[in-house]
């Protein structure tokens, strides 16, 4: 009798099934949809986990209405990292359903204890590296025209955020509380430290390409010796001449010697003060300026304050001839 009355108890538990976690899944896609300065992200984290409420209690109105109202409680985190808390609060909604002793002081509970440490991994891996990588990569092709910049930087994106969004959820899902004791002893920390690490590193190879400071004030000058230098005006008269297979020559010859550096194009040597710099280490004050900023940021210096004082210096430097 014992065992009879175990088989249908066992039977009257309902699960999610794979259905119900692809529907929530997709709708982690809107999770800002709804933003609100009171709850942040309540609003699309209640949305998201619809499908699976109406699964576990579709037929008792009173409990589904008491689970919409307790997933409507404070939440905020990196979007895309709500993905394996969606998971382990299915588990435990899965739980709860089955007559478990879970309350909602202990959904809401995961839920919070989580959000912060998530977040602390997926600024890092989302916004500081996987984001700017992939702007980067597109970047090269749309500075050059071609269409793929902004399709790639669309499928590569939303590419990763779509896998990794699934694959963290179903983890989640399946590990349920234990995935708490999994990150425990010092393994989140690990991964923060790593990503930031890496994050920092991706920006560090970035700056000195895509930010340029220029220093056109003039530091020394020298004349140049005699046939140092291209002599524009001689192939200029060669040209008037008659534009022949010679002077056409002559003129490519000398273009890419310039280009090459074993001409001088004019001749004055000028030594500018950008060339001190990039002699040293190129793209080193962009790196400097972005260290400096970094540091002030890291001592709680308001960024609006930081951008207003980069126009300020700027606009300074342009008028004392210093920086263009």
């Amino acid at each position: 009798m014992a065992e009879a009355t175990k088989t249908v108890q066992t039977g009257d538990i309902r699960r999610v099934t794979l259905g119900d976690r692809k529907s929530v899944w997709w709708r982690l896609t809107f999770l800002q949809g709804s933003w609100n300065y009171e709850r942040m992200q309540n609003g699309g984290w209640c949305y998201s986990m619809i499908p699976a409420l109406k699964r576990l209690y579709g037929d008792k109105p009173e409990e589904l209405k008491a689970a919409l109202k307790r997933h409507l409680e404070y939440y905020n985190t990196t979007p895309f990292m709500s993905a394996p808390i969606l998971g382990i609060t299915m588990s435990l909604e899965e739980e709860r359903a089955a007559g478990q002793n879970v309350d909602d002081a202990a959904i809401q509970g995961v839920k919070i204890g989580m959000m912060g440490p998530f977040a602390g991994v997926g600024d890092p891996i989302f916004w500081g590296t996987a984001r700017p990588v992939f702007g980067a990569f597109a970047a090269s092709f749309a500075l050059n025209g071609s269409i793929l910049g902004p399709i790639l930087f669309f499928v590569l994106w939303n590419a990763f955020r779509l896998v990794f969004t699934w694959y963290t959820q179903e983890a989640g899902y399946k590990l349920g509380m234990n995935i708490t004791k999994d990150l425990s002893g010092g393994l989140m920390k690990k991964v923060t430290t790593a990503a930031s690490i890496l994050g920092m590193f991706i920006m560090g190879v970035l700056v000195p390409r895509w930010t340029t400071m220029k220093f056109p004030l003039v530091v020394s000058s020298a004349p140049v010796s005699e046939g140092g230098y291209a002599d524009w005006a001689s192939l200029a008269n060669e040209l008037k001449g008659g534009i022949n297979t010679q002077s056409v020559t002559d003129f490519a010859n000398t273009i890419l010697k310039v280009a090459g550096g074993t001409l001088k194009a004019s001749s004055t040597n000028v030594q500018t003060l950008s060339d001190i710099f990039n002699t040293l280490l190129p793209g080193l004050m962009p790196l400097l300026l972005t260290l400096l900023l970094c540091s002030l940021l890291k001592k709680k210096a308001s960024p609006i304050v930081l951008i207003l004082c980069l126009f300020v210096f700027g606009i300074l430097m342009y008028v004392l001839g210093i920086m263009s």
